[in-house]
């Protein structure tokens, strides 16, 4: 899986998430103790923990095929949080249509044409 699928899905779900955090919307949301806050960061903290995965691909092309396998289920799984994520956006309009394929489906999907 192309690492700039991950790029891609985390810049954009980090475009939405990121102007709940401007103290400019006169808002501490995010930085305040109150529950909203706490799942803003809790959100914001699980992104980019399913984003880090550039090592892991990296890691790939030179596994065995038994740690290729698992690889290829951490990069799933973490797609799939992502995917689930980016999809409370489906009627933005820099949602993209990969943004819903499963990680399977990106094997074939350059993620330059995605």
């Amino acid at each position: 899986m192309d690492v700039q699928h991950f790029e891609r899905i985390t810049a954009f779900i980090e475009a939405r998430l990121r102007p709940l955090f401007d103290p400019e919307t006169g808002s501490d949301h995010g930085f305040g103790m109150d529950d909203t806050s706490r799942a803003l960061r809790a959100l914001l903290g699980t992104v980019k923990a399913a984003a880090a995965v550039k090592g892991l691909a990296d890691q790939r092309a030179t596994a065995d095929p038994a740690m290729r396998n698992i690889i290829d289920q951490a990069l799933e799984h973490n797609w799939d949080v992502l995917r689930g994520v980016a999809r409370n956006w489906e009627d933005h309009p820099d949602f993209v249509r990969a943004f819903k394929l499963h990680a399977w489906d990106l094997d074939e999907t350059p993620a330059t044409t995605a």
